[in-house]
């Protein structure tokens, strides 16, 4: 790798990226580079408002068609992937929490998705009961008490759901985030220890860190919390690195006896799929919007609400790498309630086109707070608003400040993510970008615009599941993490640049006009009432 003259033996790491709206799997060859790949969505599913679930079972379909359609799509292209299929890297959305059956491998529940605001009472319920209220448990994990992470989501289930309150009390619940159940599942039959029953059992730091539960110096489950939070040790997962073998697929499934030796939540994967190095910031566009900027290997703790969290650790015995990660709940889903619930396009391409249909917003300020507002704001009471409606607005300017909201949502965190790591000038720092979203020409330029800093886009945008090839080869000796993480790395190759091309007084105007229409859809969470 890092070199297209490479020679040799040919082979191929796979990488699953299990999202939020969509499931895909990669397949990479020596130089890292995208050969063939399938990708499949699955529903949404909305019980009630501000509640989001998904289909465990049904996350497993799509693992299991993508490795199928991209297998075929390999061969119809000539390439011989039998015996040259070295490991697998996963990667996932993070937060979303599962409870299945040790005994029938089947989901007590559905999962609860990451941006689901059903436990509000029980954080409001937390920051009364515990001392230091909303920051009890920053100083251990680097989170607020929220309604984002993993562990209010298991408290709910616990207190909601009698399935899962029996099961744990018999000792056959078992709790993970999305990579531990498709870990489990894929190694059922042919775990690397004989004695544990049904698949193995793990997950890996990055996600481990987003459950409130994890002690991110020790990479430890922090028991003074599970004690405190009424959360038994016994239903959670073992805790690895994100490069190491963790077991073998089983049979029963495409490419089994493979071995899975990468993991790393979505955003993780995305920091080492951008080479990041400390002190660089990367956004990544999907559904959500994320941006983490590599601290190295220092844990800094945020003055203005951002998250202190792992961003990759590369072995059982290699440095932890931290990161300051700024998250924010609807970026791409805004272009998807457009199409799905307002029905202004019939598809992503389109969103460009009505957007460029109008020089600017007319005015137009759109705040997509569907299910409150993450960093910096913290506000769960928070909902969408659009406000500055004139007879003079179309449908243009409505599809144009859908898209300036997921820029000024970036901005609000990127200004206090330098802020805390000491940066006196931000606009002296390059962005990188990725995910699907920054496919848009149309929304890096505004960015770049409305930021007042260059925005540098790869030329493969898939830079999560990229990350988790990389771990993955890494733990199996296929690269060596010089040609990952040195200074040429493949990530840089035939980049694109955006550069700002507008007035910092109207930056500066447009910006303060953001911050007036966010202060007006707070409070608004009561209407639903």
């Amino acid at each position: 790798m890092g070199s297209e003259e490479n020679h040799g033996d040919e082979f191929y790491v796979g990488a699953i990226d299990q999202g939020t709206t969509s499931t895909r799997f990669i397949l990479y060859d020596r130089n890292a580079c995208p050969v063939a790949s399938h990708k499949m969505e699955f529903p949404q599913i909305y019980p009630q408002a501000g509640w989001v679930e998904h289909d465990p079972m049904v996350i497993l379909d799509t693992v299991k068609v993508c490795f199928q359609e991209a297998y075929a799509q390999a061969t119809a292209q000539g390439l011989s992937i039998d015996g040259k299929m070295k490991a697998i890297g996963i990667t996932n959305q993070r937060e979303t929490t599962i409870i299945w059956s040790k005994s029938t491998g089947l989901p007590l529940y559905n999962a609860i998705v990451w941006m689901d605001a059903r436990t509000s009472a029980i954080c409001r319920r937390l920051e009364q009961q515990l001392p230091m209220g909303r920051s009890q448990f920053v100083e251990t994990c680097g989170l607020p008490i929220s309604t984002y992470f993993s562990a209010m989501k298991l408290i709910w289930l616990l207190e909601s759901v009698p399935e899962v309150k029996a099961a744990v009390e018999s000792g056959d619940a078992l709790f993970g985030t999305v990579e531990t159940w498709i870990i489990w599942n894929l190694t059922q039959g042919a775990t690397k220890n004989k004695s544990e029953a049904g698949g193995i059992h793990v997950t890996d730091c990055s996600n481990a860190a987003r459950t409130m539960l994890m002690d991110l110096k020790t990479l430890e489950w922090h028991e003074p919390t599970l004690e405190l939070l009424g959360i038994p040790k016994s239903i959670l997962p073992r805790i690895v690195s994100n490069s190491e073998v963790i077991g073998y697929i089983a049979e029963g499934w495409l490419f089994s006896g493979i071995p899975i030796s990468g993991c790393l939540g979505d955003q993780h994967a995305a920091v080492l799929g951008q080479h990041c190095k400390k002190g660089e910031a990367k956004s990544t566009y999907g559904t959500g919007c994320f941006i983490l900027l590599n601290t190295g290997d220092e844990v800094i703790r945020s003055k203005h609400g951002l998250l202190s969290t792992v961003a990759f650790k590369l072995g059982p015995n290699a440095p932890t790498h931290y990161a300051l990660e700024g998250s924010i709940a609807i970026a791409g889903a805004a272009v998807q309630w457009l199409r799905d619930s307002l029905g202004v396009i019939q598809n992503f391409g389109e969103v460009d086109g009505l957007a460029n249909s109008v020089e600017n917003t007319g005015g137009v300020y759109f705040v997509p707070a569907f299910n409150g507002l993450f960093a910096p704001w913290w506000r769960e009471d928070a909902r969408g608003v659009c406000v500055g409606i004139t007879r003079f607005t179309n449908r243009g300017h409505i599809a144009r400040a859908v898209l300036e909201s997921i820029c000024f949502q970036a901005i609000d965190v990127l200004r206090v993510m330098h802020a805390d790591a000491g940066h006196t000038n931000p606009e002296d720092y390059i962005l990188k970008v990725d995910g699907g979203a920054s496919a848009s020409n149309l929304l890096l330029q505004l960015q770049a615009n409305l930021l007042g800093s260059p925005v540098v886009r790869p030329a493969d945008v898939e830079t999560t599941a990229r990350g988790a090839a990389f771990a993955a080869g890494l733990a199996v000796g296929l690269w060596t993490e010089k040609q990952v993480l040195g200074e040429v790395s493949l990530s840089q190759r035939k980049a694109i640049t955006f550069y700002p091309d507008s007035a910092k007084e109207d930056r500066v105007k447009r910006y303060e006009c953001w911050c007036k229409a966010v202060e007006r859809c707070f409070g608004l969470a009561e209407l639903e009432s």
